[in-house]
C-alpha cells in the first residue's frame, strides 16, 4: 500500500515540478507577461532557462517512474537449450526440497531456503524431528534424498546440503485405557 501512495506522491510532485519549470521558461522567454523584470540581465536569464529545463527534464523522468508498471523479476536459475530457455523458479526449487525432505519418516517443520553459487545450488533445510531416530543417519538421508531429487527434477546440479537441526519434538504416545 505505501508503494501506491508514493508513486500517488511521485506522480503530483513531477506534475507539479513540471508545470512550474514551464511556466518559469516561458516567462523568461518572454512568452508570458511578468509583473516584475528579474531576468533582465541575459546571463540571469539563460541560467534562470537551463535551471527550469534541467528541472523540467527531471520532472518528466519521475513523471515516467510514478506511472509505469512494476515488473518484478523473481529471482529464478535461467538454463539455455537447443530449443529454447527453461526458467526455474527459486521457490520451485525449494518446494522441490520440501517435498524429498518431507518424504523421510522422523522430520518435521521443515523450511528450506537456496542459494546458487558457481558450482551449482546450495540448499539449506531447518527441521525439527522425533526423538526415535538417530539424527546422523536421519541428516544424511535427508541429504541424500533432497540432493538426488532436485538434480533429477530440475537437472541442475547441486552442490551443498545443509541440514540444521532446530529441535527435537517427542512423540506422544496414548496409553489404551481398558474400562
Amino acid at each position: 500500500m505505501s508503494k501506491i501512495v508514493d508513486r500517488f506522491f511521485l506522480f503530483i510532485y513531477s506534475f507539479a515540478i513540471g508545470t512550474i519549470a514551464i511556466a518559469v521558461i516561458l516567462a523568461a522567454t518572454g512568452f508570458i507577461a511578468q509583473p516584475i523584470r528579474l531576468t533582465e540581465p541575459f546571463w540571469l536569464q539563460s541560467a534562470v532557462i537551463a535551471t527550469a529545463a534541467v528541472l523540467f527534464l527531471l520532472s518528466i523522468r519521475f513523471f515516467y517512474v510514478s506511472i509505469r508498471r512494476e515488473r518484478a523479476a523473481l529471482p529464478s536459475i535461467d538454463q539455455r537449450t537447443e530449443i529454447g530457455d527453461i526458467k526455474i523458479s527459486m521457490e520451485t526449487i525449494e518446494n522441490l526440497a520440501l517435498k524429498a525432505a518431507g518424504r523421510i519418516r522422523g522430520v518435521k517443520d521443515l523450511k528450506a531456503r537456496i542459494r546458487t553459487n558457481d558450482a551449482g545450488l546450495d540448499i539449506v533445510i531447518r527441521t525439527v524431528v522425533d526423538g526415535e531416530t538417530s539424527i546422523p543417519e536421519l541428516t544424511e538421508e535427508v541429504q541424500r534424498q533432497v540432493r538426488d531429487y532436485v538434480q533429477q527434477i530440475t537437472g541442475i546440479p547441486v552442490s551443498y546440503v545443509s541440514v540444521y537441526v532446530a529441535n527435537v519434538v517427542q512423540t506422544q504416545t496414548f496409553k489404551a485405557r481398558v474400562e
